[in-house]
């Protein structure tokens, strides 16, 4: 999972500094940094104020953030054909 680098996507692709969104999240812009380097693991209210902020759900974050290796082998299949058919849309729109 690359929470930290979807964030710092999103952020760009709104077009706000890491202190601009650092502000928007009531954080320090080294906190964001963290985050966005996958130096620190935010808490679940942390990257509820993040999706907030970024106009974005919080569960679209999670699954742009995912990938196979953090599906279970017996669910692989299904999350396959979701990240074939449904990540590049998300991505398209988000990113």
């Amino acid at each position: 999972m690359n929470l930290g680098k979807v964030i710092s996507d999103l952020r760009k692709k709104k077009n706000l500094t890491q202190l601009e969104l650092a502000e928007k999240c009531k954080m320090t812009q080294a906190y964001l940094s963290h985050i966005e380097n996958n130096k620190k693991d935010p808490h679940i209210t942390t990257l509820k104020e993040i999706s907030k902020a970024l106009e974005i759900p919080l569960p679209i974050i999670f699954f742009l953030s995912m990938d196979e290796d953090d599906v279970p082998d017996d669910k692989k299949e299904l999350s396959s054909f979701l990240f074939k058919n449904f990540k590049p849309i998300l991505e398209n729109n988000y990113i």
